[in-house]
């Protein structure tokens, strides 16, 4: 008798995004991903931002489904991704003004996977809502 299937974690996630050098160098800047560059096939390198484990491939919508198989719907701007900081949302928001970046709301309370969250928003180059958030203790 096999086990049933359960997940333990996120590995990756891919977000379409317009401008791959745009998006990556947000990201680095305002996050402090580190980009790492890798290519299934020769002719299409791909890029990834690491955090941690886990890192967020970054895939250009002009990319064919041949090219890179993904969504059956594949926009950009049409995520909305939570990251967890050990920053507090003071220094959270003092950053994100530093940096040039417009804050949506925040800080604001929300029930995250474990808890309470303290949450600052933003959105990314293309859109996405970003969400920057440290658990309360």
């Amino acid at each position: 008798m096999s086990r049933p299937l359960t997940v333990e974690a996120i590995d990756h996630i891919v977000i379409n995004v317009r401008d791959v050098e745009v998006s990556a160098a947000w990201y680095q800047r305002v996050l402090g991903m580190t980009r790492e560059q890798f290519a299934r096939e020769a002719h299409a390198p791909r890029t990834a931002l690491k955090f941690g484990a886990p890192k967020i491939n970054l895939r250009p919508v002009s990319a064919s489904q041949h090219d890179w198989f993904t969504a059956a719907v594949a926009r950009a701007g049409t995520q909305d991704l939570c990251f967890l900081t050990r920053t507090t949302p003071p220094d959270v928001i003092a950053h994100l003004q530093q940096s040039g970046i417009v804050i949506e709301t925040g800080p604001t309370e929300k029930t995250g996977a474990r808890g309470t969250l303290r949450s600052v928003y933003c959105r990314d180059p293309d859109g996405n809502l970003i969400e920057i958030a440290s658990y309360k203790v």
